[in-house]
This record gives C-alpha cells, sequence and structure tokens, in this order.
C-alpha cells in the first residue's frame, strides 16, 4: 500500500481568501496543520501538495511570490520536525483546458512521477472542495473532506461524488490525522 497523504493547500494546509492568498505576509496556516503534517511523516506518511493557483494566471501574484508562500509552508513543517515530499501546482486559469487543473487528476499524476510512486491505490487525496475529491477519484485515491476552508459548504454537496460511502470527512486536517493514524493502529493489531 502507497503511505502517501496528498493535500490541497488553501483551506486545509492555510486559511483561504474569495480574493486569493497573494503574499506570504498573507498565507497563514490553519491551527493544527503544521503539527499535523509533522505527525504524518513521522509515523511514516509521505506527504505532497496539490493546488490549482489560477492567481498565476489571473496576474494577482507571480511565481516569486508563489514561491515564497511555499518556502514559508516548507520551513514551518521542517521547524516542527516534518517534511512535505513534494508540491505540485497548477498555474493555469480555469479556461485553459489544462490536464493538470483538479478536478483532473494531472497534479497527482505529477506527484507520483516525481516520487517514483507506482501507483496512487492506497493513497489519500484531503480537500475541501468537491474538485479536490474529484481529482482523488480520478487517480484511484482514497479520499477526505475537511471541513475547514470551504469544507462545511462541500459537504452539503457530496452526492456529486462516486462512492460517498467511502469519503472520510474531518473537522480539520489535525482531525483527519487522528482518523488517519487511529486507522494505522487498528490495522496493526489486526496483521
Amino acid at each position: 500500500m502507497t503511505k502517501l497523504v496528498v493535500l490541497d493547500r488553501d483551506g486545509v494546509i492555510n486559511e483561504d481568501s474569495p480574493d486569493f492568498i497573494r503574499s506570504v505576509d498573507q498565507w497563514t496556516p490553519i491551527t493544527g496543520a503544521i503539527e499535523a503534517i509533522t505527525r504524518l511523516s513521522n509515523a511514516g506518511w509521505t506527504v505532497a501538495v496539490a493546488t490549482n493557483q489560477s492567481g498565476l494566471a489571473r496576474g494577482y501574484f507571480d511565481e516569486s511570490a508563489l514561491a515564497a508562500m511555499h518556502d514559508k509552508m516548507i520551513t514551518l513543517v521542517n521547524d516542527a520536525g516534518g517534511r512535505i515530499a513534494h508540491i505540485a501546482y497548477c498555474p493555469h486559469g480555469p479556461d485553459e483546458r489544462c490536464q493538470c487543473r483538479k478536478p483532473l487528476p494531472g497534479l497527482l499524476y505529477q506527484i507520483r512521477d516525481a516520487l517514483g510512486i507506482e501507483t496512487l491505490a492506497g493513497a489519500w487525496m484531503v480537500g475541501d472542495s468537491l474538485r479536490d475529491l474529484q481529482a482523488g477519484q480520478a487517480a484511484g485515491c482514497r479520499v477526505a473532506l475537511v471541513r475547514t476552508g470551504k469544507g462545511r459548504i462541500t459537504e452539503g454537496g457530496l452526492d456529486q461524488l462516486n462512492d460517498t460511502a467511502s469519503i472520510l470527512v474531518a473537522d480539520s486536517l489535525a482531525n483527519f490525522v487522528d482518523k488517519l493514524l487511529n486507522m494505522d493502529s487498528a490495522q496493526r493489531c489486526f496483521t
């Protein structure tokens, strides 16, 4: 089984904004998210990030601003004792018909290839929007919805997805990690 957790960024790891997160100063982690990533890393899970960043195409920020946001995120995680193995992002706008913008699974395939993983079966895609979960399902991942960011609104539309019974719903990234590590522990007890 692939011990990989792919996280959406805005609304899962950091606070989101309808006006886009445009600078490193606006990038603020959600309470408990950095520690949750660290707990995953320390439990043997590989953590990656898959994020749509259409603010690039819209001219709201440039590549250097995005790099500064990601550097801040990586530094916070590293300083807490965790690790993010890879960040994949889509720089395109919603009308550009690219293959990487979620709900398509292109970012997940980029992560798979960058990490040298054969299959995404058994991996998790964690997000706060339907498109995150749709991308995860299209790539063969298990999916989890967090109620942070847009998650509470998204929860009302889960019936639009396939296999809704298998969707794990958690209050936050920290709560998802609690549930995942408890499942891991329970599985070890039965093997």
